[in-house]
């Protein structure tokens, strides 16, 4: 469906090609200082156009906000949100009427619906990402007010060159304290200074011989910090469960690890357990993060970290044999405008994602906590509370 989250509820609507594409966020609390400058920075972030390492489709993805707000102050009702699409070119997706593209969408939609748009993916296009990425940045907002919680994604790999310490095992060790200590201080602005979006500058070098007129795929890795203790609903709703339906939902992606990911599976678990530690403002936290801040499916107050895969686009200009739609065998040579590596501009769309699922987490936490503080208060055992008995 187009609706993400329970409490925190995002809902898509528009194709590549139509008059616009938007959101309706249902759920934000009220009382927020909120306008589209607000929002604005990160749909520039996620945009076209930027570089030779994403499409030239030339939108400036100006978002309008049309209910939710007054005088600039969130009212507790659904924000409507807004973008028009400006330099559509449908004329260039001729070729599509009689080939699916080769791994796109073009096929699957045509059997699912009985019908499809004629131009650009329609809903499986990267242009539906921006009402997340609206979403998200209201998400956002109110999480950095309300607990500092702070989401940096970057690019970790472009086809084949990846950043040296991310996720390598070295003795032993799944994680290493490069990576850990990195995860620990990078910023978006950082990872903004380079058009490949990864913060390693050797390795951004490395990244930007990509292939002619052909596409490679990527990673991105994302961390969040300062994110509450107890969010996550066991036992279908894990914390790493939806974090892992947010991300696998973003176009093109095709993996999702958590924590210490596949690399955590080459270590016995003596060198996998992360140990407990008291911290230095009295509180319990782990002397490693191999389980990427979340045990048993609820965050534990440790950095949250995870990557996701991005396939080669599909939509390439290079000339593709392929099968017609009544199945003779051709050759599909696409037009239109398309990203070499999806990577770069979808750090964004990670961290809106991102946020949408903590946001969303929180409020259904918040919720538990306010239902129990009605009840009269009665003595816990000892037990139920993890602490020794009174002597």
């Amino acid at each position: 469906m187009s609706t993400f989250g329970k409490l925190f509820r995002v809902t898509t609507f528009g194709e590549s090609h139509c008059k616009g594409v938007g959101a309706i966020i249902d759920g934000a609390p009220p009382g927020m200082e909120l306008t589209e400058n607000d929002i604005q920075p990160q749909l520039t972030r996620r945009r076209p156009g930027q570089s030779k390492l994403t499409t030239p489709r030339d939108e400036k993805d100006r978002v309008t906000i049309l209910s939710g707000t007054e005088y600039g102050i969130t009212l507790g009702t659904p924000i409507g949100l807004q973008v028009p699409n400006l330099d559509q070119r449908p004329h260039d997706y001729g070729e599509m009427d009689i080939y699916p593209r080769p791994s796109h969408a073009d096929w699957t939609y045509l059997q699912k619906y009985g019908v499809k748009a004629s131009s650009g993916g329609g809903r499986a296009s990267a242009r539906e990402t921006i009402g997340r990425v609206a979403g998200g940045a209201i998400a956002q907002k109110y999480l950095k007010l309300t607990n500092n919680v702070e989401i940096v994604a970057f690019v970790s790999s472009v086809g084949k060159v990846a950043m040296p310490f991310v996720n390598q095992l070295e003795d032993e060790e799944p994680v290493s304290a490069e990576f850990y200590d990195m995860l620990n201080t990078i910023t978006q602005e950082e990872v903004d200074k380079d058009i490949t979006r990864c913060p390693h500058p050797e390795t951004a070098e490395k990244m930007k011989e990509s292939a002619e007129k052909d596409s490679i795929g990527g990673t991105v890795t994302c961390v969040i910090r300062n994110c509450p203790v107890g969010l996550g609903e066991p036992c279908f709703d894990k914390l790493e469960a939806i974090m892992a339906h947010a991300m696998l939902s973003i176009p093109a992606t095709k993996g999702f690890e958590f924590g210490s990911g596949f690399q955590g599976t080459k270590i016995p678990g003596h060198l996998h357990n992360d140990a407990f530690v008291r911290k230095e403002d009295g509180t319990l936290g782990t002397k490693t993060n191999n389980s990427g801040g979340v045990q048993g499916g609820i965050t534990n107050g440790e950095n949250i970290y995870f990557r996701v895969a991005f396939k080669p686009a599909a939509t390439i200009s290079k000339d593709q044999e392929t099968a017609s739609y009544d199945g003779a065998w051709g050759t599909l040579a696409a037009k239109g405008r398309h990203d070499p590596c999806v990577a770069p501009r979808a750090v964004p769309i990670v961290e809106a994602m991102a946020a949408l699922v903590i946001m969303d987490s929180f409020l259904q936490q918040q919720a538990r906590k306010a239902s129990a503080a009605l009840l009269p208060s009665v003595e816990i055992h000892h037990s139920l509370l993890g602490v020794p008995p009174k002597k």
